[in-house]
């Protein structure tokens, strides 16, 4: 597969997420020949004419609002190359029928299975990311992940690099390399998009004030969290309260 001006070669059980949506070809190795499309009943399936298959690729994508998925997925490498374990080989092959049979409640069992595939790539371990930075999450290293677990939970509390540190059970300056290393971001980066997201996710499915929004993510200030916010998505608290509920789909 080629994206931009780089060249990704992917085998059996590889999975390839695009998460900045950047154009792409596909393309295997071997003889140019003819192909057949046949019209599944959920997606069409292409084969070459006049030999054994030569590619085996399920394809699908992700559509997601302005709030949290955006700034997940903005944090992202630009590919993430992952080869799938055993079980989530298995969720890829659930999702592969699921989609062919395309009967009644399809849309959401897919929708559902995308989720999960995702979550699986995300906690994928350092092992199985093929030439691929760490994601952000850092889910394969504890230290790391106990670090960033403590703030998903309590976006409110006042986090420093120093206390952050601390539950990595590291030094600051081991922790500050260490993190840049496996996540490809700053810590700052990290600690404010987390609170947006969770911002995000508060305005739309909660009744809570902008200010008690902004206190709910480590903000004791109204207009110092909306600039952030702003700067992060683009739009103000209230505007993306309004407006982001009428957007599209997390996944599809």
């Amino acid at each position: 597969m080629t994206t931009g001006s780089v060249s990704i070669d992917l085998g059996p059980g590889d999975l390839l997420l695009l998460p900045h949506g950047d154009a792409h070809r596909v393309t295997a190795a071997g003889p140019d020949l003819p192909t057949t499309v046949e019209q599944g009943a959920g997606f069409a399936t292409r084969q070459t004419i006049g030999a054994e298959p030569t590619l085996d690729l399920f394809c699908g994508h992700y559509l997601f609002g302005p709030g949290a998925g955006a700034l997940l997925f903005r944090l992202m490498p630009s590919a993430v190359e992952v080869s799938l374990d055993p079980a989530a080989l298995e969720l890829a092959e659930v999702l592969r029928t699921e989609a062919r049979f395309d009967g009644p409640g399809t849309a959401a069992i897919v929708a559902a299975l995308l989720d999960a595939l995702l979550g699986m790539t995300l906690r994928s371990r350092p092992d199985q990311r093929l030439g691929t930075p760490a994601l952000w999450t850092a889910m394969g290293d504890d230290a790391l992940g106990r670090a960033i677990s403590a703030v998903v939970d309590r976006p409110s509390e006042k986090w420093t690099i120093d206390r952050l540190a601390a539950e990595a059970s590291m030094s600051r300056a081991t922790f500050v390399r260490h993190f840049t290393a496996r996540t490809g971001s700053t810590v700052a980066t990290v600690l404010t998009t987390i609170r947006m997201m969770a911002a995000a996710d508060l305005l739309l499915h909660s009744e809570q004030s902008v200010a008690q929004v902004a206190r709910a993510v480590g903000y004791h200030s109204e207009s110092s969290f909306t600039e952030a916010f702003r700067t992060a998505l683009g739009t103000s608290p209230a505007t993306h309260r309004k407006t982001a509920a009428s957007g599209p789909p997390t996944t599809s």
